[in-house]
């Protein structure tokens, strides 16, 4: 079965792995492109939990207000290289989980790792990590978050 290079740069786009990794995957599933998917990140995951001992020593502090002006976050999330710490990918995740915080106000990390991602339900914010981990092959983590409120 023929795989054409728009599904390959799609699933590669979405799972960071190798263009011949997921030309093969397709091949050996018949171009079943949601079982690929789930294979490369599940791979992709496996990948960064062998390198999750590796320095985070880069990254990004991000702010996010909400249009009230009454409650914002401040999200210090780290990496590995100040390369990824300047890509879209990473630095739309630290706004990302900003926003959640606004949103939830979680008690600690845990909560907040472990909470629905608000702009899709489906995935957790600790997946939305483990994706951009996978998609830019360094470690990612949260580091420091906090919460303010007007009167509280």
């Amino acid at each position: 079965m023929a795989i054409d290079a728009h599904t390959i740069k799609k699933l590669r786009e979405e799972t960071g792995a190798p263009v011949i990794r997921v030309k093969k995957l397709l091949e050996e599933l018949g171009g079943d492109e949601k079982q690929a998917r789930e294979i490369l990140m599940k791979e992709g995951f496996e990948k960064m939990e062998k390198r999750s001992d590796r320095e985070t020593g880069e990254g990004r502090v991000v702010i996010y207000s909400h249009h009230t002006g009454k409650v914002a976050a401040m999200v210090e999330l780290l990496c590995e290289t100040d390369f990824v710490g300047k890509n879209d990918l990473f630095q739309t995740l630290a706004r990302d989980i900003a926003l959640q915080i606004v949103s939830m106000n979680p008690e600690n990390e845990e909560m907040l790792l472990s909470s629905e991602f608000i702009k899709d339900p489906s995935r957790t914010i600790d997946e939305l990590i483990k994706e951009v981990q996978s998609k830019t092959g360094e470690v990612v983590r949260l580091g420091r978050f906090h919460r303010l409120e007007v009167g509280k």
